[in-house]
């Protein structure tokens, strides 16, 4: 049990992360922002979706100024602007094939009731990865690969890349996204791909909760969970607060927690522990502190990231209160 002095001084620190990311994080998203409306993943790089879309999210959590409200605007006509014609969105400008970040865009554009979200959704719904079909499963059955990592193929989620294989955090974002989602924009069959999804997450948990960022399990030994697949796993499964393996694996994240040593881990694990209503203490190092050993503001995500985690006013999921099953 947290003595006094301990909670003060988690307090303590606590504010003065608030106050980091507040008065440093938030300016220098703003200052960053490319003249296309874009954000790139380092201070004036060539702008990307991705990036673009954690710094969209991050500022629209600020009160809003006329400034704030022309920042948004700009960003928000970039990202409608690098839509392909199939709906999905490219990692990289200038690329004619879209890839997982029709997601994250997505995410981003659900706050708004247009044509872009849906014909995104649509091509989620149309991206079924291969490895995971009838032809490869029954091929799989032969081959010597079927005992190495052992785990139900029935089950399909998202790639990185389209028609490829399903990974834990793809899988994450296309099911955050389907939450955050208007019923109106949901295409047929979004129902079925939820459902495959989840069960396809609970199957690569590792033994002990948590995720890593390939197979729960291979040639029998258990995989090492990681923080942030854990996060995006358990944020798109948080309508299941309750069930056994969302508390095992918050367990998890919880005891690991006070030995993180990257930014990025320690602002992710945050905002997923805060989302799941815990109310306790978090042991945390100073935000300053970090920046210090990492510079970490090197990292557009990593600095939108940070300012979402110590936002007065986290307000990441539109629909988190309702959340859909």
């Amino acid at each position: 049990m947290n003595s006094p002095e301990s909670q003060k001084s988690v307090s303590t620190t606590e504010s003065a992360n608030a106050v980091f990311a507040s008065a440093v994080c938030l300016p220098l998203l703003r200052d960053q922002q490319n003249e296309d409306g874009g954000w790139g993943f380092h201070p004036k790089a060539e702008s990307r979706v991705e990036p673009t879309c954690w710094a969209l999210l991050a500022m629209m959590q600020v009160e809003s100024t006329a400034a704030d409200r022309e920042i948004l605007e700009r960003s928000l006509q970039y990202l409608r602007s690098a839509q392909l014609p199939d709906g999905s969105w490219p990692a990289t400008p200038g690329e004619k094939t879209g890839c997982w970040v029709t997601s994250l865009a997505c995410w981003v554009l659900s706050r708004e009731e247009n044509g872009a979200v849906t014909a995104g959704l649509e091509w989620l719904c149309r991206d079924w990865p291969w490895d995971s079909s009838l032809w490869q499963r029954f091929l799989r059955r032969f081959t010597s690969e079927r005992n190495i990592s052992p785990q139900n193929d029935a089950y399909r989620g998202w790639g990185w890349t389209p028609r490829t294989s399903s990974w834990v955090e793809p899988t994450s974002f296309a099911l955050i996204l389907f939450r955050e989602a208007s019923e109106r924009a949901l295409p047929p069959g979004s129902r079925k791909r939820q459902q495959l999804a989840e069960a396809m997450l609970y199957d690569r948990m590792c033994p002990g909760g948590g995720w890593n960022c390939g197979n729960p399990r291979v040639y029998g030994i258990p995989g090492e969970p990681l923080v942030i697949p854990t996060v995006w796993a358990l944020l798109a499964l948080r309508v299941n607060a309750n069930r056994a393996e969302n508390q095992m694996s918050l367990n998890w994240l919880l005891r690991v927690l006070p030995n993180v040593q990257s930014p990025a881990s320690l602002a992710l694990a945050r905002i997923c522990i805060e989302t799941y209503g815990w109310s306790g203490p978090l042991p945390e190092a100073r935000l300053s502190a970090f920046y210090d050993r990492h510079q970490f503001l090197r990292s557009i995500p990593v600095t939108a990231w940070t300012c979402l985690a110590w936002n007065a006013r986290p307000k990441l999921f539109a629909n988190a209160a309702r959340g859909r099953a």
